[in-house]
C-alpha cells in the first residue's frame, strides 16, 4: 500500500542541484533535463528526506489524495 504522503516539487523554486535525488531511498526523485527535479509518484514513499535536504525549499509533502 502506498504512503499517504507524496513529495511534490515547485519547479519555479527548484535549482536542479540534485541533492534530493541523492537522499531518496527509492530513487523516486530525478532531475529532468537539468531544469527541475520531478517525483515519480509510483516510487515515492513519502519519507520526507528529499524535503529536508532541498536547499531551495522547493519540495513539499502533500496528502496523496490531494496530489492526484
Amino acid at each position: 500500500m502506498p504512503s499517504k504522503r507524496l513529495a511534490a516539487v515547485d519547479s519555479g523554486r527548484c535549482v536542479a542541484c540534485g541533492s534530493c535525488c541523492k537522499v531518496c531511498p527509492k530513487g523516486a526523485v530525478t532531475v529532468w533535463r537539468g531544469v527541475s527535479a520531478v517525483v515519480d509518484g509510483t516510487l515515492c514513499i513519502g519519507c520526507g528526506k528529499c524535503q529536508k535536504e532541498c536547499p531551495a525549499g522547493a519540495i513539499v509533502l502533500n496528502n496523496r489524495e490531494a496530489a492526484v
